[in-house]
């Protein structure tokens, strides 16, 4: 009985198509691994390089800030920072470094903001996923994330120009740049970061748990307050605390609408005073604060203040927004 021999792929088959575009040798020779194995290496060590110099930059950031910052810690100053009121750096041979007041400013302010914001900003993330037409959503979400874009000094104009004398006329104020300015205009600049990352989060909760809920009887309003909104929690938390982030931080608008005052008013909660913050003071007095002088340390000292909070903040954020990711399914880092 004759042998027939095997028969070879087809080069215009699948097989032959495979075999043809397979340029890579099944069998290495030494130096070839060799060469192979040192550019993965090489490769992945760019990256972890390119990857390493944000983390690097932090670092530097933090130690920078806290060097400038030592020399007023290590004169006791942080415990008269942290009780007392009175900010007078320039005052001869006694200065007074009491920021307890712009910790107020600070606090009070992004509270109000984030009470007007994260409401507002979860009212409309539900609307976007879950009641208004997708092809109204591509447009509407775009314009609300635009509002991120806005530079926070023509926001600041807005609040002097227009907010202030409104509040001013129409409430009888005695000034209209005051906390209450500044929480308003804070929760517009707030709203679309909170809106956005709710979004996501709400629309990745996925379509199978609505349809689910709707099955077993469930009304518009049980499925978007009872099913949707708990299973995207995670998300809307790191909406909210992100959104809380850049309330925090924002310089120009609160130097420009919040008043400068550096007090803490009677009763506390009132906010149609006018108060000063944190980086507002550092951004008025850091140009005028010679070198090397403990005013200038003071200031770092509450630069470092904030950074720890917004360092804080992130992680809290980053953890809700992990945990958002493995709630869908994803993998978290």
């Amino acid at each position: 009985m004759t042998d027939i021999p095997p028969q070879q792929p087809d080069a215009t088959g699948p097989e032959g198509a495979i075999a043809a575009g397979f340029d890579r040798p099944l069998l290495l020779t030494p130096g070839e691994d060799m060469a192979g194995f040192v550019s993965r290496l090489a490769g992945r060590g760019l990256l972890v390089a390119v990857a390493s110099v944000t983390i690097l930059a932090v670092l530097l950031i933090f130690v920078f800030v806290v060097q400038k910052a030592w020399p007023f810690l290590a004169s006791g100053g942080a415990a008269e920072m942290l009780n007392s009121k009175s900010w007078y750096p320039t005052h001869g041979k006694a200065p007074e470094f009491g920021a307890l007041s712009m910790f107020y400013g600070s606090a009070v302010v992004t509270v109000a903001a984030m009470v007007l914001a994260g409401p507002l900003g979860l009212l409309a993330a539900v609307f976007l996923s879950d009641i208004v037409a997708w092809k109204v959503r591509q447009v509407v979400k775009p314009i609300i994330e635009v509002l991120a874009a806005i530079p926070s000094v023509a926001i600041g104009f807005f609040a002097v120009l227009v907010v202030a004398p409104w509040l001013q006329n129409t409430w009888g104020l005695d000034t209209g740049t005051n906390a209450l300015n500044a929480s308003i205009l804070l929760a517009v600049m707030a709203v679309p970061t909170v809106v956005s990352i709710s979004e996501d989060a709400l629309t990745a909760a996925g379509r199978e748990l609505r349809e689910g809920a709707y099955a077993l009887g469930a009304t518009r309003a049980e499925v978007l307050l009872k099913v949707v909104v708990p299973a995207a929690h995670s998300g809307i938390v790191a909406g909210m605390i992100l959104g809380t982030m850049r309330a925090v931080g924002e310089t120009m608008l609160v130097w420009m609408a919040a008043g400068m005052s550096a007090q803490v008013p009677e009763p506390w909660w009132d906010l149609t005073a006018s108060v000063r913050t944190l980086t507002a003071t550092i951004a008025q007095e850091m140009g005028e604060a010679p070198e090397g002088g403990l005013h200038r340390s003071a200031l770092f000292a509450l630069g470092s203040v904030l950074l720890a909070a917004t360092f804080l903040l992130n992680l809290v954020g980053e953890h809700f927004l992990a945990k958002a990711k493995r709630a869908r399914g994803g993998k978290s880092r």
